[in-house]
């Protein structure tokens, strides 16, 4: 199969490198030379691509807004399929569905990925065990969706999960954009720039993903609005809770909230 990535940078990459691996042709595009002479000399491409000509499928690994541009006038070649890599969905599959077109529109997310960015953290293993998500619509093809779904698990994929743009966003408010603001609110704590020899896990698990690009996250938080700001209003009332029990130094009242979340994450374990 004919693959064409567009974007190079970790997740990009490595969903070129995986696919390479695993027996597919793979060509890369990127708007820097110094990725495409990277991802060549380390053999996560087969050869660079000028266009999308000659593609079965087109992966798109951009920022939201350059990857919503591209989906709007990429001249894709007729019945190819064209999946965006995007962590949101509804507004893509908006401008996807806002006139005809000639190719095939498969949305995925790959749930997967580092605290550190660029092509230099990328590998052909970086998927092996993940969860990927798949989303389907009204004029979703079947087929692409299959394609998609098999090269999914040739990266190395081992939950496929199926959903539609607006569920997808919804989730990801809460399983991913939330962590990230949490993350990156946590350690302005004045606090922090002092605390060598006092952390633990608890406070690596918490601050992993604190220093990621502003300048996509802001795109994705903005493009995802409504879900996200839901969210944080919740998280933030109950840490309010928290914080009330505090004032009044209630234990009574802290035991309660903490049983409150010892259950749901008995619950989530029970779903997993």
């Amino acid at each position: 199969m004919q693959i064409i990535v567009y974007g190079l940078g970790i997740i990009g990459a490595s969903v070129a490198a995986s696919l390479k691996a695993a027996g597919h042709t793979v060509r890369g595009m990127n708007r820097s030379r110094a990725s495409i002479d990277y991802a060549l000399e380390h053999g996560m491409i087969d050869a660079e691509a000028s266009d999308f000509s000659g593609a079965d499928v087109v992966f798109l690994a951009l920022p939201p807004r350059v990857t919503m541009r591209v989906l709007d006038e990429g001249a894709f070649p007729d019945g190819c399929i064209v999946a965006d890599i995007c962590g949101i969905k509804a507004p893509l599959e908006k401008i996807v569905r806002s006139k005809p077109r000639a190719w095939r529109y498969v949305g995925t997310h790959p749930m997967a990925g580092k605290e550190t960015s660029g092509i230099r953290s990328a590998s052909a293993d970086l998927f092996r065990g993940a969860n990927f998500v798949l989303v389907r619509s009204e004029g979703s093809d079947d087929d692409a969706l299959c394609t998609v779904r098999a090269l999914a698990a040739d990266m190395g994929f081992s939950r496929i999960v199926e959903c539609i743009a607006s569920e997808h966003d919804r989730m990801i408010a809460l399983t991913s954009q939330l962590a990230h603001i949490v993350a990156n609110a946590y350690v302005t704590s004045p606090l922090a720039a002092k605390c060598t020899g006092f952390t633990g896990g608890s406070f690596q698990d918490m601050t992993r993903v604190a220093p990621v690009d502003e300048d996509m996250w802001a795109e994705l938080f903005a493009l995802n609005a409504e879900p996200l700001e839901k969210e944080l209003a919740r998280l933030t009332a109950r840490l309010e809770a928290f914080r009330g029990a505090l004032c009044r130094a209630d234990e009574g009242e802290l035991r309660a909230l903490m049983r409150e979340g010892k259950a749901c994450y008995a619950e989530f374990f029970r779903g997993k």
